[in-house]
């Protein structure tokens, strides 16, 4: 799973996280497998004055990539299309609900996630097609392919973890406390989903919040 991250911090900000403390976060399913691209939110995202930032969620043989994107709130995204076929990609997530009818290339200008959440995605013609988009109020990272961050958290700063194959509902996080340098720490995220790719309507039947 590729992940892409469009953070702008501050060079004040990054010097502060520098000096802190490494510490390693482990993250894990029910059965203990690692867990990669794990998303974890774990101190305050300085942001430069006037910044203005432009993501890109592609679609690419049916697929969006990258399947998952972390933004900072106030951010902006842009959906190209780069099949040779036409999508009709929507979402009808809280966080942020827009429809992109049937289009090839490019697509007007891009969306500015204002609110801090879950955006999931889907197409209206190929049920296949499933990507995220994670808005996040704080600085955010990934967990790499065996469920590890490596980061250096702010004392006193919540640290909250999210998946998309969680147990939990969708827009939930789970808050970890006690994470140091001393040790690898573990969090536990159940999930209810295998990793293989399945469709949008068989994920997200019957949760109102998500589905049209």
């Amino acid at each position: 799973m590729r992940i892409y991250v469009v953070l702008a911090l501050a060079v004040l900000q990054w010097s502060t996280l520098l000096q802190a403390q490494a510490a390693t976060l482990h993250v894990v399913d029910q059965h203990g497998q690692p867990l990669e691209g794990a998303i974890v939110e774990f101190a305050p995202a300085a942001l430069a004055a006037g910044r203005s930032s432009v993501a890109v969620m592609d679609q690419i043989d049916k697929r969006f990539k990258p399947e998952q994107l972390i933004v900072q709130r106030g951010d902006q995204v842009s959906f190209p299309n780069s099949d040779e076929i036409r999508h009709h990609v929507y979402s009808f997530s809280p966080t942020k609900t827009f429809e992109l009818k049937l289009y090839k290339g490019k697509h007007g200008a891009p969306l500015t996630m204002d609110t801090a959440g879950v955006v999931v995605l889907g197409c209206n013609i190929h049920d296949a097609m499933v990507g995220y988009i994670y808005v996040a109020d704080k600085t955010a990272m990934a967990t790499d392919e065996n469920g590890r961050l490596v980061f250096s958290p702010q004392a006193d700063q919540p640290i909250t973890v999210w998946h998309p194959n969680q147990a939990l509902d969708l827009h939930s996080k789970t808050p970890v406390t006690g994470v140091s340098g001393d040790k690898p720490w573990q969090v536990t995220i159940a999930t209810t989903l295998p990793p293989a790719p399945d469709t949008f309507s068989e994920r997200f039947q019957g949760n109102a919040a998500i589905s049209p």
